[in-house]
């Protein structure tokens, strides 16, 4: 058989009933139990039945809302939800192969905090974790701290240079958040634990580092608390729409998530980032290129249709997204998918509009025609993250060459 690596990557994005603001209202969504342990792990675990490469759990640090400059008062919708890094410290060891990749807002986040919290995550799992790292310019958010203030953010105003500044501020931000927790993943050298009860000596104190980052942002020493994770790195990701994203995704992260409505728009996107990779001087390095979609899935595309309207009119008005918003059958999708991986893409985040609905469909509908296609694993070939996306594990950058 051919290796698993060169089959499509697939991941599912999980946030609440999913991602229709009407979802909680359809019968399989259980919205009783959307903050229980149980419901999560119900999910995980339906995900890593069809074999996918892992999910993504969403967050934030405000209530969920339709308008971009905070709350909109909306009571028919899904408000509050669980913490996404307990999340998935709670199921990681109730799964085995998929990996586990919770969100977190670097802009109000330290990144000791982060760097300690996912290294235990990766102990937890075995060597299943990662991130996907988000900024926040709500005003609302940034309230919740009181360590900083931004000003009204429109999204009709993205092109403006006061907001081109703020967004650039933000991203150029988050690239440091990244590079302190990856250095501290590093500060503690693979061999550092010498657990030697005859001598007394637990650690080697000569392959713990400081690593004395100082940057606009942050001015941190180290070394971390947590010893390096079983990955060594955690998987990065993020969520890119323009170029400071982008530019995020091609300077920090092992995965981006990107928005092309066709097969134009995705080659368009791939090129762009290729150039800022070179640009980082990381064009020897591997960095995955997921496109997102929206999903509502069905055995007939009529039946599709009339789930999505039926949403719709219970959300009082059409569904919309930045992601393109797929709906029909699995094989359409595969065709779709496949399209769209000939323009670059080397994988896929799929969105479940309703995650009762549209995940078993994924992974008892898409994921079988996707292995009649041969585009698809049919078993689980690595026993990390990094490994099921073909990534090596890191050497240390502090460790003494010998």
């Amino acid at each position: 058989m051919s290796s698993s690596f060169s089959f499509l990557h697939l991941a599912v994005a999980l946030d609440g009933a999913g991602w229709h603001p009407a979802a909680w209202r359809e019968p399989v969504a259980r919205p009783h139990d959307l903050l229980t342990a149980a419901y999560w792990t119900g999910l995980v675990t339906e995900a890593e039945r069809g074999l996918l490469d892992f999910v993504t759990i969403e967050d934030g640090l405000g209530l969920q809302s339709s308008s971009p400059t905070g709350p909109d008062g909306r009571t028919d919708q899904v408000r509050g939800r669980l913490d996404a890094v307990l999340i998935a410290s709670r199921v990681a060891p109730l799964t085995r192969h998929i990996g586990v990749v919770p969100t977190v807002v670097a802009t109000h986040t330290e990144p000791f905090h982060i760097s300690k919290a996912i290294a235990t995550l990766d102990y937890v799992s075995s060597g299943r974790a990662g991130l996907r790292v988000q900024v926040s310019a709500r005003r609302n958010e940034a309230a919740h701290f009181g360590r900083r203030t931004f000003p009204p953010f429109r999204f009709e105003d993205y092109d403006t240079p006061a907001a081109q500044e703020l967004v650039t501020e933000l991203f150029d931000e988050a690239a440091d958040h990244v590079e302190v927790v990856r250095r501290l993943w590093d500060s503690w050298e693979d061999d550092a634990e010498i657990r030697d009860a005859a001598t007394g000596r637990f650690i080697d104190r000569d392959k713990l580092h400081y690593i004395d980052f100082e940057g606009r942002n942050f001015r941190v020493k180290g070394p971390s608390i947590t010893p390096r994770p079983p990955q060594g790195q955690p998987i990065v990701s993020a969520l890119a729409h323009a170029t400071a994203p982008y530019r995020l995704v091609a300077r920090a992260a092992d995965i981006g998530y990107v928005t092309p409505h066709d097969a134009g728009q995705a080659r368009a996107v791939v090129e762009e980032i290729r150039a800022e990779q070179t640009a980082a001087g990381r064009e020897d390095e591997t960095l995955h290129v997921f496109g997102d979609l929206v999903v509502f899935l069905d055995d007939d595309p009529g039946a599709a249709r009339d789930r999505r309207e039926r949403l719709d009119a219970l959300a009082g008005g059409p569904y919309t997204s930045d992601a393109l918003i797929f709906t029909g059958t699995s094989v359409q999708l595969a065709d779709l998918l496949q399209e769209l991986s000939g323009a670059g893409l080397s994988g896929f985040r799929l969105r479940p509009a309703v995650a009762g609905h549209d995940l078993p469909a994924i992974t008892r509908a898409l994921v079988p025609e996707l292995q009649r296609r041969d585009a698809f694993r049919r078993a689980y070939e690595a026993d990390t993250l990094r490994g099921l996306l073909g990534l090596a594990r890191p050497a240390n950058r502090y460790a003494t060459t010998a």
